[in-house]
């Protein structure tokens, strides 16, 4: 019987995606490193942001924003305090929190994805029940969670969606964040978190009123929020860069991708978002879904497979228009009128958009 090798991560992770360009700045990285840390904090920054270093290696940016923002949320984890990335939908918190574990430590996997069935195991640790009832409290029997790894190992910690979880499972984060320890009575015994242990947790500021956290929660965190890009150029150029680097690593079929095409989604999910065109002329309404960035980007992707397999090889307005409805009409009532007034009022009186408003129409229906 042959066993065949293991096939290609789907999305390996960031470390291992982006290992040459860590060990480069590694290799050119002379600045002092907090305990446990694998690169400085400038180099964190500068991995983080892109830049070229002097031996010619392009640094390519995972994050498109202000400087200081980042600059914050990596000195954030050079201190005592966990960090809360907040922001609304598709503002690359997910992203930034992985790439910021993955350029401090070479480890971003330490992670708890917050649902609202999340159960304080997840946080604390939790028993391999065979071996408890064969053999009672043990440390064989104990299974840490990402949380206690992390502190044995110094190492930070990614806590996905902190305010879905139930409120009584987040406060089993109060003694990890303020003492630093993580007490397991059953044994008698503590985990005390090594240097370089910290948390990276992310909120989506659409959940307030979820599960809010306590104010003795929040008080552990430094909360830096994260906005929805300030420009369109800003945002074409993560739309751009993401869409080129989810097609290489799905390896779909070369397509000339029109910057005109991803401009034209760009524009509308900004009109629709911020209710008023581009040029400040008319209001539209809003529907009721968020038209993120990481939403364009999933649009234009799409459009480029159907471009592929199903069109001319070129990106063109129908193989976008489906995905730009799926995105807005999530209310097949009130998100459909919002819009179709969209393409009448604004689509369709629009110069050069004609072959736009007639894919959307047909889509539509």
């Amino acid at each position: 019987m042959t066993v065949s090798s293991p096939a290609p991560a789907l999305r390996p992770h960031a470390e291992q995606s982006f290992a040459e360009e860590l060990a480069a700045l590694e290799r050119a990285d002379s600045r002092p490193r907090p305990p446990g840390w694998r690169l400085s904090p400038w180099a964190v920054t500068q991995y983080i942001l892109g830049t070229t270093l002097q031996d010619g290696t392009e640094i390519a940016p995972k994050y498109i924003g202000a400087r200081r923002v980042v600059e914050v949320a990596v000195a954030t984890l050079a201190t005592d305090r966990a960090l809360l990335l907040l922001g609304v939908p598709g503002t690359a918190k997910t992203r930034l929190s992985e790439h910021l574990a993955a350029a401090v430590a070479g480890d971003s996997t330490l992670l708890v994805q917050g649902t609202a069935g999340t159960a304080e195991e997840a946080i604390r640790y939790g028993w391999n029940y065979a071996r408890l009832l064969a053999e009672g409290p043990s440390q064989a029997a104990l299974v840490p969670s990402p949380v206690m790894t992390a502190m044995a190992e110094g190492r930070p910690a990614r806590v996905e969606e902190l305010t879905r979880i139930p409120s009584d499972v987040q406060d089993a984060l109060i003694t990890v964040l303020s003492e630093k320890t993580l007490p397991v009575p059953e044994l008698g015994t503590e985990v005390q978190a090594a240097r370089g242990f910290n948390v990276i947790a992310t909120a989506n500021d659409r959940d307030r009123g979820v599960n809010d956290l306590s104010s003795a929660l929040r008080r552990r965190f430094n909360t830096v929020v994260l906005p929805v890009p300030a420009t369109v150029a800003d945002e074409l150029d993560i739309v751009t860069r993401r869409v080129a680097d989810l097609g290489r690593s799905l390896e779909l079929p070369e397509v000339p991708t029109s910057l005109a095409e991803i401009r034209r989604v760009v524009t509308v999910f900004r009109e629709l978002r911020e209710g008023a065109t581009a040029d400040g002329t008319a209001k539209v309404k809003s529907p009721s879904g968020t038209l993120s960035t990481a939403e364009a980007i999933s649009v234009v992707t799409g459009g480029i497979a159907l471009a592929a397999h199903f069109g001319d090889g070129t990106l063109r307005p129908a193989d976008v228009a489906a995905g730009i409805h799926s995105a807005v009409v999530r209310d097949p009532v009130s998100d459909g009128v919002v819009w179709q007034e969209y393409l009448e009022t604004v689509a369709r009186e629009r110069e050069g958009w004609e072959d736009f408003y007639r894919a959307c129409r047909e889509v539509s229906g």
